[in-house]
């Protein structure tokens, strides 16, 4: 029998300093949420730029590298939380700016380059609040999180646990 190749679950984020990650779990907490629903850990509070999926873990110091690109910080703004159409419930930022749509393009190509497919879909920046939130309560005035990004990581995901693997500034 042929071994199975020794894989790591990875993708790129925004990855909130402490002070955002606390204005983002106050969102998190002002939501009345229906029994069944999951709300996310706060530890794992971010903005998703990009799944990779299952990769070779022998491929981690050439993905590090290849995912160090420089780019402009920008401002993130989120001021409202919705439910989306799956029972998802999330923060999207008021406005997508042009730094993270730039930073979201430079990155797929970055992808590209290392032989990777970035995803066919719209990219629809989000925090995810919470699972199977169907029915939720949104709060009508949830607190403003201004986030000032300068910064972005390559993250693992093991067992339900994030680990940052590499910070990029």
């Amino acid at each position: 029998m042929e071994a199975k190749p020794d894989t790591t679950r990875l993708f790129l984020a925004l990855w909130p300093d402490p002070a955002v990650r606390d204005a983002l779990r106050g969102w998190r907490d002002a939501w009345s949420w229906p029994r069944r629903a999951s709300p996310v850990h706060t530890d794992k509070l971010h903005v998703t730029l990009h799944f990779l999926g299952d990769l070779p873990t022998a491929r981690l110091p050439e993905l590090a590298a290849g995912f160090a690109l420089p780019f402009t910080p920008f401002s993130l703004r989120f001021e409202r939380g919705e439910i989306w159409h799956n029972g998802i419930a999330v923060l999207e930022p008021s406005e997508e700016p042009a730094g993270l749509l730039a930073l979201h393009a430079q990155l797929s190509q970055a992808l590209v380059g290392l032989g990777l497919t970035p995803e066919a879909r719209k990219y629809r920046p989000h925090v995810t609040m919470a699972r199977r939130a169907a029915g939720a309560e949104l709060p009508v005035d949830g607190p403003v999180v201004d986030w000032q990004v300068d910064r972005y990581v390559l993250v693992e995901s093991r067992g339900g646990a994030y680990n940052v693997l590499r910070e990029y500034s």
